[in-house]
């Protein structure tokens, strides 16, 4: 286990502090949100061979609510990929083959000590599934303090293609670490993981990162690389990252590296057998240059995309993104790389309650990637194919759906635990969030709509929207009274049949 050096840490945050993002216009407000955001530096050795990490971590936490906290609650998400795991298990029943082709493969997370101020503290793990790490506090937190909580773990990595697992040709860190839930409305979101979505919800954090690992393992991560050593076969890696709302990692004996340059941005593009990977590392920078003249400029000086065993098409992270190798057709490749970049700017700046919201993230992730391709026109795909097809595969959806249900609830504002199935849950954010904003652009006019995104973008950069947010953005840009409409979206009661007719 390797113990984090306290003398080091203040000088690596004031390090932080003048690092050079990218992002005219938006560096002020990355300045402020880092000022105000808690502080992770976390030490971790992986021990390759035996698939497990040993890791220490501190959290500077700022108690930024009006409540007084007399403990912090953390998820510890790696618990889902346990054998007892049965009520926020990470891999559904249908999927079970795809994430485990060589059978079920245990992987957690054990917290060995915990303490607040220097000073042992007695711990609880609870949660339905051993979830959730609860920090006593010994007295209040009051609003606008910070205490520091150290925390020794020890996690096991399953031989699994997901998130947070390794296969073939890529071991996934992500959602690997003890992370502080958020607080709000008088209390911690504590929901579980599920096989349907991205069952996160985090706010925005500081990080220093230091990993020790075999050096023949080719490291792509969130944030920006400021030191490399080697001693012997190992490899130390120290990664910081400002304001974002998560640190993944992933690493890969096999990777092949193309780096390009986009503004103040660094993208690199990490492969394995990719005769395309020039046209691929191209998606990416046109991802990166449409999205930023559309909503607003990337505010980071790194962004990483990596090839990865994943058993979906693609899972977005800030400053890194992984594609599954199961994308087997090109077009469809960078399709996902596309919609993954997007997420760079909803869910990675403007984040969401990603349980309880899937469709605001997601819905705008498709949306935008939609547009993408009336910019890009060498890619052969408009918005109006893509929408169209959108359409057509959701009204087919509802017909199979409604015989199958008698009640067929098309709700999108509910849990990501309250979806029947996976395809129910893929149709009703993805699909309906798509053709829910495509609608509300044939309202207002396409220039509004974008003047809209700016506005939600620049409104809410480095903070968790609500819906509510996102109806004032409608509102305040259009002057027109539209949540009644938006809802009616939202919890169903919008009729396609009437809409298309």
């Amino acid at each position: 286990m390797t113990k984090v050096v306290k003398s080091g840490v203040l000088l690596i945050f004031l390090l932080l502090i003048v690092f050079c993002f990218a992002g005219c216009g938006s560096a002020s407000a990355l300045d402020r949100a880092s000022s105000s955001a808690s502080n992770y530096t976390i030490s971790a050795v992986l021990d390759y061979e035996n698939k497990t990490l040993s890791a220490s971590e501190t959290v500077e936490y700022k108690n930024n609510s009006a409540n007084d906290l007399n403990e912090i609650k953390f998820h510890l998400y790696p618990n889902a990929f346990r054998s007892e795991a049965t009520v926020f298990k990470a891999v559904s029943d249908t999927q079970f083959s795809r994430a485990y082709p060589n059978g079920f493969s245990e992987g957690n997370i054990t917290i060995n000590a915990a303490k607040v101020a220097g000073n042992d503290v007695d711990f609880e793990i609870t949660g339905d599934d051993r979830n959730i790490l609860s920090v006593p506090l010994s007295t209040p937190l009051r609003a606008g303090q910070s205490t520091e909580i150290d925390i020794s773990f020890e996690i096991v990595i399953p031989n699994c293609n997901h998130r947070f697992g390794y296969g073939e040709n890529t071991l996934n860190l992500g959602n690997w670490y003890p992370i502080a839930c958020v607080f709000e409305n008088g209390e911690f979101a504590t929901d579980g993981y599920s096989p349907n979505g991205d069952p996160f919800y985090s706010d925005v954090a500081n990080f220093v990162v230091e990993l020790t690992y075999p050096e023949n393992l080719t490291l792509a991560s969130t944030g920006a690389v400021i030191d490399t050593t080697s001693t012997g076969d190992q490899t130390k890696t120290t990664m910081t990252a400002r304001a974002v709302r998560d640190f993944a990692m992933i690493l890969s004996e096999k990777f092949e590296m193309k780096s390009a340059t986009v503004g103040e941005t660094t993208i690199n593009y990490y492969y394995y057998d990719d005769e395309n990977a020039d046209a691929h590392l191209q998606t990416a920078i046109d991802a990166l240059n449409t999205f930023s003249e559309m909503f607003g400029d990337y505010p980071y000086s790194t962004l990483n995309v990596a090839k990865a065993n994943f058993l979906q098409g693609g899972m977005e992270y800030p400053n890194l993104v992984f594609i599954s190798d199961e994308v087997d057709v090109d077009s469809e490749y960078s399709n996902v790389i596309i919609h993954e970049i997007a997420h760079q700017w909803w869910y990675g700046v403007i984040g969401n309650n990603e349980c309880e919201n899937a469709w605001l993230d997601e819905g705008l992730a498709d949306y935008s990637t939609a547009l993408f391709y009336d910019r890009n026109p060498s890619y052969n795909r408009t918005s109006e194919q893509v929408l169209g097809s959108a359409l057509s595969s959701y009204l087919l959806f509802c017909d199979v759906y409604r015989e199958v249900y008698d009640d067929f609830d098309t709700s999108m504002n509910r849990n990501i635990h309250k979806f029947n199935t996976e395809t129910e849950y893929v149709y009703l954010t993805y699909v309906k969030g798509v053709l829910m904003f495509d609608s509300l652009s044939e309202i207002i006019g396409q220039e509004k709509m974008f003047k809209v995104l700016q506005n939600f973008y620049s409104e809410n950069a480095f903070t968790n929207a609500s819906p509510a947010d996102l109806v004032e953005a409608f509102e305040d840009v259009t002057h027109k009274k539209l949540a009644g409409y938006i809802m009616s979206w939202l919890d169903g009661s919008v009729v396609f049949e009437e809409l298309t007719s």
